[in-house]
Formats: C-alpha cells, structure tokens, sequence
C-alpha cells in the first residue's frame, strides 16, 4: 500500500510538472524549458553522485551519449506537445512509450506473446482514436510530435534498460542525461531567442525542475517495493490528474471518444508492462 501511494504521489507530481511546462509556455519556447530543466536536474544530480560516492567513470559512453541524446529530444517533443495539445492529450501521447519500448524489445528478440500482440493492437487503436476526433488539422502535427515523444522516450527507456544489464548505476545514467540533454539544450538556444526572466517565469521554470526530480524520486520509491506491476499500472493516473488539471485551469473539454482513446492506451501500457515482465520472468 505505502508503495502504491509513492507512486500516486510521484502521478501527481509530473501532472504538475506539466501545469508549469504549459504556463512557461505563454513566456518561453519549449526548448528554453527544456534546458532550464535539465540544467536545474545536472546540478542536483551532481549533488546527488556525490553524497552517494558514485564514480561518473564509465566504459558506455557511446550509449550514455546516446541514452542522453534520446532523453533530450523526447522531452522536447513532450514539452512541445504540452505548449501545443491540452494537457490530457499530449500525456497520453507520451506514455505511449510503455507500447513502443515492448515493440523495441521486440526487435531486439524478445518473443511476442498473445498478452503483448493484443496490447499493441489496443495502444494502436488507442492512438488513433485520440488523434482523429480530438485534434483539428492545424494540430495534427502538433500532435504526431506528441506521439514522436512517447516513440523516443521508448527508445531512451531501451538505453536504460540496457545500461542497467551491464551493471551501469542508476544515478549515474540520470547524471549523464541531464549532462547530454544540457549540452543539446544549450546549442540549440545558441540559435535561437533567450527571453528575459520575471518572477512569474521563473518560479515556474523553478517549478518545472523541482516536480521533476521530486516525482522522480518518489517513483523510485515505488519501484523499490515488489508490486512493480501495480507501481507500473498507477504510473497512468498522471493521465487522470493532467485531466483534471485541464479541466480546471483551461476548461479542457473531452469527449466520449477522447476518454476511451486514453482509456485504450493505458491499458495497453499496462498490458505490454505486465506481458514483458512476465517473458523476462520465464527467460531468467
């Protein structure tokens, strides 16, 4: 039970992360935020491997650059969505990860069973139900970017997952994806326009970084505990939250469409979670 509440906890947190992403937006671009939050992220994961000891020596520096390069361009695509899509819509899009990283694993030999044929297909239907009705033209491509997130987000998930099987520490992995996303962020806005900061602005960029790192610590905690499955499943409530949110602050209104559509991909993340971790299981 205390493990299914973290998890509730770190839902609520990322929900918020996004009210404060799709507020900054009125004032910067989303690679602006993206940088903010990864620089705020770097420093306190600096912090972080040192009071922990951990050495940021490592022999996979091609998929940690990699890892981070991927990590970066998800979470600018997911911000965009964010600025772009109402809140629901590009959270729902992003978790579509879940549906991509088995399709990867996939690929990568693990074997297919029913459990995540049949999850795929309903995250597939999911998907499409959620970008007809409820995106108009001008936002269509607003709203593959959101897809494009949940893609890339899968891929960098693949990376972790990876680093982990050779024996790589967790929080050396996050300080390299900060270090990369960073580096990416920092170039990027070499081109581009830096808008002044004002109090507002800057207690929500502030923001964006603290429930961030917060709710990843307290999803943490909830992996910790041997229901990974259920941490896994109550990992979708940041979709109910964000809609709450939308509703509230934007007057965000869904349809019966737009509910089954999020409804769809959910269960189809939980699904291919349940279906991979069980063949993971049966392999070892």
């Amino acid at each position: 039970m205390k493990h299914a509440l973290w998890m509730l906890l770190a839902s609520l947190l990322f929900a918020c992360m996004g009210v404060c992403v799709k507020l900054a937006a009125s004032t910067h671009s989303a690679v602006e935020i993206v940088a903010y939050r990864s620089v705020l992220s770097l420093g306190l994961m600096a912090v972080l491997v040192r009071l922990r000891g951990v050495s940021l020596r490592t022999e996979y520096w091609r998929w940690q650059i990699a890892r981070g390069f991927l990590g970066f361009l998800a979470l600018f695509a997911y911000f965009w969505s964010i600025t772009r899509l109402p809140l629901a819509t590009a959270v729902t899009l992003n978790y579509t990860s879940a549906i991509f990283l088995a399709i990867f694993l996939a690929f990568a030999g693990m074997r297919l069973t029913p459990g995540i044929v049949v999850s795929l297909l309903l995250g597939l239907l999911g998907v499409g139900l959620l970008l007809r009705p409820t995106l108009s033209a001008d936002q269509l491509l607003d709203g593959l970017i959101g897809l494009a997130s949940g893609i890339l987000a899968g891929m960098a998930y693949y990376s972790v997952r990876e680093l982990g099987a050779r024996g790589e520490a967790e929080s050396r992995t996050v300080f390299y994806f900060s270090l990369v996303s960073s580096v990416c962020a920092s170039f990027w806005l070499l081109g581009s326009t830096l808008h002044p900061l004002d109090q507002r602005s800057a207690l929500l960029l502030l923001g964006v970084g603290f429930f961030a790192t917060t709710a990843q610590l307290a999803m943490t905690h909830a992996y910790a505990g041997r229901h990974t499955l259920l941490a896994a499943s109550l990992a979708y409530s940041t979709v109910v939250f964000s809609s709450l949110f939308g509703i509230w602050l934007w007057n965000e209104a869904h349809d019966g469409g737009t509910w089954l559509a999020i409804a769809l991909v959910a269960l189809s993340g939980v699904g291919a979670t349940h279906s991979s971790r069980n063949r993971a299981a049966t392999a070892s």
